[in-house]
């Protein structure tokens, strides 16, 4: 029998209910034997690092339903959205699944009315008064007549013009968000759901029995016991190279540009936390997670020609027994390099970057991420 695959961008940061519920129907709506997960590795979109690390972030995935999990290279995940989506697709369709599912907050949205009004000169939004986001989506509101502001409906978005891009591998397949919004800060104890913005912060806090209602109990049990991490405990290596670095090397990195690197700079100077940095470089310009992303660009050392989102390798990060049956089914005719262990030629070739990543967190954890570790594989128990 051929299995066919459904797949989701994700982060899982950390897997909760919400996430759980998307992957229940992706199956019941495609009626997939496969759900493969293309997920960010240790550093998210938002230029964060991951709360957990890609390892627990594969293991509670696989105990929620998903498959295969296979690693979004960082050169993608630390991307804006029309970057980090592209990405995501060539990598779903690199791995031969069907279908993208994947949630909005308007599943309706009408993508081909909003493809067809794109702007062609982006030259319309150098603007210093206002963020390129605001200034885009405004212009597509007085084309279309559609508000395009909620983070899924952008990434929906973005998916499906990507998608269009590539040649249109992928069904698309949005699904409507379930409870709480992307960036809802608290949590409601009367429903089972809660954003992953919200559920980070009450594992920092240790708001354990806050948690229980809306993450799965292997999500819980890792969020109880693994080393979590945030930008404060990345901020003195971050200040340490802002102060001590030339604004000409600082310049060298992905995104530098303006001259923002003098802001970046004097506002290390001053600033005890990473959260008092934020708020030092905040313009009308620059929106908290674009000065995230140049944060993150500058601590990684991430280099213009690095930072090609198109994906060179597929990284297994784990399978259950069916995702191992696909892997036997599609290893033939994939035409990137399936990769299960990390070697040294790996480290020194294709995955110098995510290499890279890896090491930054086990200067925090002491934990090891990437050279001969080998797929996580799930239990029949879980």
């Amino acid at each position: 029998m051929t299995l066919q695959a459904v797949g989701i961008i994700a982060e899982y940061n950390p897997f909760h209910n919400g996430h759980r519920y998307q992957i229940e129907q992706a199956r019941v709506q495609t009626g997939a034997d496969v759900v493969v997960a293309a997920m960010s590795g240790n550093w998210v979109q938002r230029g964060e690092p991951a709360l957990m690390d890609k390892w627990q972030r594969t293991q509670a995935a696989l105990a929620g339903g998903v498959d295969l999990v296979v690693e979004l290279p960082g050169a993608a995940a630390l991307q804006p959205a029309h970057l980090f989506a592209a990405g995501g697709v060539s990598l779903l369709a690199a791995l031969q699944c069907r279908w993208l599912v994947f949630g909005t907050e308007h599943p309706e949205m009408d993508y081909e009315q909003l493809m067809a009004h794109l702007p062609t000169d982006p030259a319309t939004f150098k603007r210093f008064d206002q963020t390129y986001a605001s200034l885009f989506q405004g212009y597509l509101r007085e084309q279309t007549g559609i508000t395009l502001n909620a983070a899924n409906d952008i990434l929906g978005f973005f998916y499906a013009l990507a998608n269009r891009r590539q040649g249109d591998p992928l069904t698309l397949l949005p699904l409507p968000r379930k409870g709480s919004q992307h960036n809802d800060t608290t949590i409601e104890t009367a429903t089972a759901f809660a954003s992953a913005t919200a559920i980070r912060s009450a594992a920092l806090n240790g708001e354990w029995p806050a948690l229980m209602p809306v993450v799965p109990t292997t999500t819980l049990d890792l969020l109880q016991t693994a080393q979590l991490t945030s930008w404060e405990d990345f901020w003195p290596l971050l200040r340490y190279q802002l102060v001590s670095g030339d604004v000409a090397d600082l310049r060298q990195m992905y995104q530098i540009t303006e001259g923002v690197e003098y802001r970046l700079k004097r506002a290390a100077l001053t600033s005890e936390s990473f959260a008092t940095f934020m708020h030092a470089v905040k313009t009308k310009r620059y929106t908290y997670t674009r000065l995230q992303r140049q944060s993150a660009y500058l601590l990684l050392q991430a280099k213009p020609l690095e930072m090609q989102p198109q994906p060179q390798y597929l990284r297994i990060l784990g399978y259950s027994a069916a995702g191992q049956a696909y892997l036997h089914q599609i290893k033939k005719q994939v035409n990137l390099p399936l990769i299960s262990r990390a070697d040294r030629d790996w480290q020194k070739g294709p995955g110098e970057f995510d290499d890279r990543l890896g090491a930054l967190r086990t200067l925090i954890t002491g934990e090891d991420q990437d050279y001969g570790r080998i797929p996580v594989k799930k239990t029949i128990s879980e």
